[in-house]
């Protein structure tokens, strides 16, 4: 699935006022930290996740890696905070067409 330009638009409006949901502690990415961001993508298909790390490159193999193994759509990254989007089964968020 790739998201157009709208879509991108609306899902940051919609991230905008979003908590971080998960926030990676001193293991870095573990399976429990993926398991706990698909936990939450399933039940609100739209997340932030914030990366404390001020390795540039590490936050962005870490970036890279959650986007990767979750399979979700990177919608931004702002700073440490990296915003995914995942539709579930029973959609909550109605995405513009185009």
């Amino acid at each position: 699935m790739s998201l157009t330009k709208k879509q991108v638009q609306f899902l940051k409006a919609q991230a905008h006022s979003l908590k971080p949901l998960v926030q990676l502690g001193g293991n870095g990415l573990t399976e429990g930290v993926i398991a706990e961001i698909e936990f939450a993508l399933s039940h609100h298909e739209l997340i932030k996740v914030k990366v404390p790390t001020d390795d540039r490159a590490e936050k962005q193999l870490i970036m890279d890696a959650i986007v990767r193994e979750t399979e979700a759509e990177r919608v931004q990254t702002i700073g440490h905070t990296l915003v995914l989007y995942k539709p579930s089964d029973d959609a909550k968020i109605t995405l513009p067409k185009g």
